[in-house]
C-alpha cells in the first residue's frame, strides 16, 4: 500500500502534527466558550422580557413627515463623492452599495453625474421637441406624454467611468467609492418607438446614408447632447418621467429623461428637451472630446455604447469593522445578448446572498 505524503500522516513527533494539535485545542476551547455563551443567552430568554423603552411612551403622530424619511439611525447611508471636484456642478456622487438591501436603489441614493449642475425646471412649462427626419414634427407637453401608453421596466444605470479606480489593480477603497456609479430603478415612461409613431415615423430620407441616428439633448447648463444609432435603441429605449413609483428627482432628470438599457450612463440624457432624427452622428462635444476611448496608436474609438457584465462583493467592504454573517454580492449585466428570449432576461438585475463568509463567493 502506498503512503501518503500529506502532513496529516506524519509521525506524532513532527512539528506539523504538534501545530495541528495546538490548533485543534484552540478550536475546542473556542467552541466551549461559544457553547457557554449560547447557554447563557438561552437562560436569559427563559426570563420574562422587560418592557421596551419605546413601549412606555406614545410614538410620533401621523404625518409628522408628510413625505417619509429614513430613520435618523441610518444617517450614514448617503451618497458620497470619491474626490473634491473643482466645479461643484460638474461632478458625481456615488451610491452606497454596501448599505443597500435587495435590488432597487432608493431614489435618494441613486448616483449622480452632472456636467452643468442640476437645473430647476417647471414641468408645466417643459416641452419635448421631436423633429428632424420625421414626417410630422411635434412639440409635446408633459400632459401629452402622460396620456400616451406607459411602460415600467427595471434596469441598471451605470456611468462609463464606474470602477475606473480599479483598472490598475485593487485600490482598497470602500465599494461605494469604487463601484458606486451604479444604481437600479424601476423606470416608467413612453417607448421611443411609440413617440416616433406619434410623429408619423422616420422619413425615407433618413436611410439614404445607411441608417438613421437620434440626437438627444438635455436642458441643463451643459446642454448634454449625444448621437445614438436609432436601429439599436428603437425598441428598447424609454422616455421616462418616473422612477420607483414617483416622478423623477431633479438630480435624476426631472421632469423627463431618456433611458437606453445597456448603454453607458451619459447616453441616458437627463432633462430631455429634444430628440432629432438625423442621417449621421453629429459629432458633439460629448462624443469627440469626451466619452471616447484613446487607443495606443493615438486615435480615439467613438460610439462604444454598451456596458459589459461586472460583479462585486458589496459586504464585507473596506471600512467595515466586523465581518457580516453572510457575504453579499451584486452582479449586473446590461448588454443585450443574442436571442430575444435571452435579451429579455439579461436586462433583469440580480442580487443574492452567497454561502457563509468562511466559504468562497461564486459568480
Amino acid at each position: 500500500m502506498s503512503q501518503s505524503n500529506t502532513p496529516f500522516d506524519l509521525p506524532p513527533d513532527q512539528p506539523s502534527s504538534r501545530s495541528r494539535r495546538r490548533l485543534l485545542g484552540r478550536l475546542a476551547a473556542g467552541g466551549l466558550v461559544a457553547s457557554q455563551g449560547a447557554a447563557a443567552a438561552a437562560g436569559e430568554l427563559l426570563r420574562p422580557l422587560e418592557v421596551a423603552p419605546s413601549s412606555r411612551v406614545p410614538g410620533a403622530p401621523v404625518l409628522e413627515h408628510p413625505y417619509g424619511v429614513p430613520s435618523p439611525r441610518e444617517a450614514g447611508v448617503v451618497r458620497r463623492s470619491a474626490r473634491q471636484w473643482p466645479l461643484p456642478g460638474a461632478a458625481s456622487s456615488m451610491t452606497p452599495l454596501a448599505d443597500l438591501h435587495g435590488t432597487i436603489t432608493p431614489n435618494g441614493l441613486v448616483y449622480e453625474r452632472h456636467h452643468g449642475g442640476v437645473p430647476d425646471i417647471d414641468a408645466d412649462q417643459h416641452r419635448l421637441a421631436i423633429h428632424g427626419l420625421v414626417r410630422t414634427p411635434k412639440l409635446f407637453t408633459m400632459d401629452d406624454l402622460l396620456r400616451l401608453p406607459a411602460e415600467s421596466r427595471i434596469h441598471f444605470l451605470e456611468c462609463s467611468g464606474n470602477t475606473g479606480s480599479e483598472w490598475n489593480g485593487p485600490s482598497g477603497l470602500p465599494v461605494q467609492l469604487t463601484h458606486g456609479l451604479l444604481s437600479c430603478c424601476e423606470w416608467t415612461g413612453v417607448r421611443l418607438s411609440t413617440l416616433l409613431e406619434e410623429v408619423g415615423g422616420v422619413s425615407a430620407q433618413s436611410n439614404a446614408n445607411g441608417g438613421a441616428w437620434l440626437l438627444a439633448e438635455g436642458a441643463d447648463a451643459a446642454a448634454m447632447t449625444r448621437s445614438l444609432p436609432l436601429d439599436r435603441i428603437l425598441e428598447r429605449a424609454l422616455v421616462v418621467y418616473a422612477q420607483n413609483g414617483e416622478r423623477l428627482r431633479p438630480e435624476n432628470g426631472y421632469p423627463l429623461r431618456l433611458i437606453v438599457p445597456g448603454f453607458e450612463g451619459n447616453t441616458n440624457v437627463k432633462w430631455l428637451r429634444r430628440l432629432k432624427v438625423v442621417d449621421a452622428p453629429l459629432q458633439t462635444r460629448e462624443e469627440t472630446s469626451k466619452y471616447t476611448s484613446l487607443l495606443a496608436n493615438g486615435t480615439a474609438r467613438q460610439f462604444v455604447f454598451e456596458m459589459d457584465a461586472k460583479s462585486v462583493i458589496t459586504r464585507p467592504s473596506p471600512g467595515h469593522r466586523s465581518l457580516p454573517a453572510r457575504m453579499r454580492s451584486t452582479p449586473w449585466r446590461s448588454r443585450p445578448v443574442s436571442t430575444r428570449r435571452q435579451a429579455s432576461r439579461s436586462m433583469l438585475p440580480q442580487r443574492w446572498a452567497s454561502s457563509p463568509a468562511r466559504s468562497m463567493c461564486r459568480h
